[in-house]
């Protein structure tokens, strides 16, 4: 049985397309539990409307004229609080190209290709509101090995790691290599459930958004390195 918030999730569209933004908000209105309260047709549009409307999730295209979706997606997270800084999912067209990339560096939180299924359009959102990423874990670590250069040990700051329990930086040295949470209970021999809940504290220690951002800490500490399995 399907748990509805107190409210709908709040969705902004992003695309210069209006036909695509009209597909994107027929399936989202469909649900009982999210509804499109704005739409943009560049990021220029999105940041103002943004500033005057508060959204839970937002699709942002990355390929747009005035503004685009990298530019936008770093004056959004730059200009809301923290507490009130919507989930970015980037609507791209290819997997993995240079804008999906410079994006997730941006603060977005994942992406997703303008071909998906609804059903994965559907997910993607609910899934990036609850603080999951909206990628595959093997794309993850393909984006992250992209995304963060191999840090210099000399100049590494591995502080931000002291917070964290041994068996939580177990969680995040996983989390790195590509492993969803399944994996890493099978790892750990725990529990998924226990698994989400070591996944939850990682992120509030290390103030990361979402697990794509804890992610790329674990990279630039040096807790995992690109091409670690």
């Amino acid at each position: 049985m399907t748990e509805f918030p107190d409210r709908p999730l709040r969705i902004a569209l992003v695309d210069d397309q209006p036909l695509v933004r009209a597909g994107f908000a027929m399936v989202i209105d469909s649900q009982e539990d999210m509804e499109v309260v704005l739409q943009a047709s560049d990021g220029a549009e999105a940041v103002s409307q943004l500033d005057a409307h508060r959204a839970d999730v937002v699709l942002m295209d990355v390929r747009m004229p005035r503004m685009d979706g990298i530019q936008a997606t770093s004056a959004i997270l730059e200009r809301a609080p923290a507490e009130r800084a919507p989930r970015i999912i980037v609507l791209t067209t290819f997997d993995l190209d240079e804008y999906v990339v410079a994006a997730i560096r941006a603060g977005a939180s994942g992406f997703l290709l303008k071909d998906a299924q609804p059903e994965d359009l559907l997910g993607a959102i609910r899934t990036v509101h609850r603080g999951d990423a909206v990628i595959a874990p093997s794309a993850t670590k393909r984006l992250l090995e992209r995304v963060v250069s191999a840090p210099d040990p000399a100049a590494q700051d591995t502080s931000v790691l002291d917070a964290l329990t041994e068996r939580e930086r177990e969680v995040l040295t996983l989390m790195g290599r590509g492993c969803s949470n399944r994996e890493i209970g099978a790892e750990l021999f725990v529990a998924e459930a226990t698994v989400k809940t070591h996944v939850g504290r990682v992120l509030a220690k290390l103030g990361a958004r979402d697990r794509v951002q804890a992610v790329i800490i674990a990279f630039e500490t040096g807790l995992v390195t690109p091409g670690e399995h």
